[in-house]
This record gives C-alpha cells, structure tokens and sequence, in this order.
C-alpha cells in the first residue's frame, strides 16, 4: 500500500474475526495508521483487497457499521462537546438518546457543556471515542486511543474496551506505541518498517520467544528477521562475487 507516492506497507495480509480486540503495535511510523486508514475505506489501496464485513472497505453498507477515531479527534472547536455529539449523531443517523450514552461510557457526562477548544488532551481523545461509539458500530477502529492519557484514564478505557466485546460482540482494532498495552488485546500484530513481524496472542508470543516481557518479544522478534535478511543476503558457496575459480 502507498502514501504520499511511498510504499508504506509490504505485503500485509491477515483477517480478524469478530468480537475481540485486535492490537497493532510498533514504533512511531510503522504504517500502523495507514493500515487502519486502508481498514476504514479512507486510504488508497495500490494493490490487494480489503474487506471488512463482508464488503469492499469503504461502501456505503459500511458507515453505520464502523466506527474510526483518528490520531487527532476530528469535534469542533466552537461547539460543546454534547453540541458535536448530536451534530455527529445526526450525520450518521444515530439516536438522539445515544449521546448521553456515549457521554456516560467515556466519562465526559461533567464536561457535556464545555466548548470544545477548552478541552484538554486526555478529554479531546475521549471525545473523539465517543463520537465513533455512536449509533451501534461492529468493528470500531482506534487510532492511539489512549495517548496521552494518564495511568488511571488509560485503564477506564481499556476497561471499556473489553466490555464493547464481552457485552456487545463489537470487534476492536486498537494502534498503540506502548507495549506494555499489549497484554491487554486478545490478538497482536507486532510491525516493524511496514512488515508484519508476528500475528498471534499475547501468549503464544511469549511462548514464542521464550520471555514473559513483550517488549523483550518484540525485540527477539526484530532480531530474528534482521538475522534471516542477513542470512539472504549473504552469498552461498561458490557464489562470492571475490572468489576464484
């Protein structure tokens, strides 16, 4: 897949099944976020298929059914948050009811009144979250959800998360930098440089490699692919470019 004329992903290809949460994890500029942009329907695609649902990514079936937080929460700046909430909920033709609910599951229902411009970091990402749980989205889509947040904040949210899937089936692909939020997904995909370096749970990672840290999992992992490219690379017997016959 490309971005800006620049091959970002290599090759990647996997399916998640429905109600679990799905973790994409890896350095700053892995192409986590374009991955998760070819997902919502809102990226490029140079080659390949991507479905979600059943259906092209990006159909018209799909709006009502996914729901996507970015990076950067996409509200107002001169309107309330409950104002954006029911100016969004409009758009996708959610109930009105919703956004108190929405308010309630996040813990804005304090900052329902207050402009948007006024928020803080931590309470523009929930407001954000919010807006992508209106209306009665399957797969909801996570860019960096808790960036930013403190310990107790990213905790409530990953409470939430695991509620959305025990309790209403939803599908969750959450992107994080941090790894120590990986134990808190029920399947990985560690990336490194656009590739996908592993895809299996927490667990078997660990098995895998051998370390309880997944940090130290991801590491081994990167170390293992740098050793089978160095091996590739390096010429057979009789093929050195410097030998004599």
């Amino acid at each position: 897949m490309e971005r800006g004329r620049r091959e970002v992903l290599h090759g990647v290809s996997f399916e998640v099944p429905r109600g679990m949460i799905l973790g994409l994890l890896g350095p700053s500029g892995c192409g986590k976020t374009t991955l998760m942009r070819s997902v919502v329907g809102v990226q490029v695609v140079a080659g390949g298929t991507v479905t979600v649902l059943g259906e092209p990514a990006g159909g018209p079936g799909l709006r009502a059914k996914v729901g996507y937080s970015t990076q950067s929460p996409a509200v107002y700046d001169d309107l309330t948050v409950a104002e954006n909430l029911a100016y969004f909920a409009s758009v996708l033709g959610a109930p009105r009811g919703d956004v108190g609910r929405v308010l309630g599951e996040v813990g804005l229902g304090g900052a329902a009144g207050q402009v948007a411009r006024t928020l803080s970091g931590g309470q523009r990402s929930r407001a954000g979250l919010a807006v992508a749980l209106l209306g009665s989205p399957e797969l909801l889509v996570l860019d960096e959800p808790t960036v930013g947040l403190d310990p107790v904040l990213r905790n409530e949210l990953w409470e939430l998360f695991h509620r959305l899937t025990a309790e209403r089936g939803m599908t969750l692909m959450v992107s994080s930098h941090v790894m120590d939020e990986a134990s808190r997904c029920d399947r990985l995909l560690l990336m490194r440089e656009g590739e996908i370096l592993a895809d299996d749970s927490p667990g078997a990672l660990r098995r895998r490699t051998g370390t309880d840290d997944l940090e130290k999992a991801f590491l081994r992992l990167v170390a293992e692919r740098e050793r089978a490219a160095d091996g590739a690379e390096r010429p057979g017997p009789g093929n050195g470019a410097g030998e004599r016959p």
